[in-house]
């Protein structure tokens, strides 16, 4: 964060984050076995954390959502630690700017995890298939007129969360899209 302020590390946020049901549970026993491994933030291991975030405006409840075209769907923000970044909170501000070009993000309503979840990643040219351990955050603008797309080919579109969810074909995403609905229904 700009603030100055501390941003919470892996072991910090994953041991004060509650999972909610039986996969999410699932999930955040593999996430735990990988705090504190040389290679957690390493792209090149089979299961590795990346740091994602669901963009919103709460004034009018509507949510940002990315073409992904290796994953083919309509999906938040985020992905890989560049090298020497291990703060989840940090990376997925970083992610959220460069693939949306908003200047204003701010943890929301605060720097708390929302969701966790393990997702597999098909294999490409580029590299097997993997899974992520993605750590997902959400992250408010006060200027969705400001969002841009870094590239054509991964257009961002404001949606309602009914738009979002019949939208994305990703059901992880979903829980993430109903969990931030429920914070959203809340202001």
């Amino acid at each position: 964060m700009t603030s100055g302020t501390q941003t919470p590390g892996l072991a910090e946020l994953l041991g004060r984050y509650r999972p909610q049901g039986p996969v999410e549970t699932a999930d955040h026993e593999r996430l735990l076995g990988l705090v504190g491994a040389s290679d957690a933030w390493d792209r090149s291991t089979p299961l590795h954390f990346t740091a994602s975030a669901l963009i919103v405006h709460p004034k009018t409840k509507r949510v940002l959502l990315r073409w992904h075209v290796k994953q083919q769907a309509w999906l938040q923000v985020g992905g890989h630690g560049d090298p020497g970044e291990t703060l989840p909170l940090d990376i997925a501000l970083r992610e959220g700017r460069e693939e949306t070009h908003l200047t204003d993000l701010v943890p929301w309503p605060d720097a708390s995890l929302v969701h966790v979840t393990v997702v597999p990643v098909p294999d490409s040219p580029r590299e097997p298939a993997h899974e992520h351990a993605d750590l997902r955050f959400l992250l408010a603008t006060e200027s969705p007129q400001d969002a841009r797309p870094e590239n054509p080919e991964s257009p961002l579109e404001w949606l309602t969360l009914a738009e979002a969810r019949e939208r994305t074909t990703e059901e992880n995403f979903r829980e993430t899209l109903d969990r931030a609905g429920r914070l959203l229904d809340a202001v």
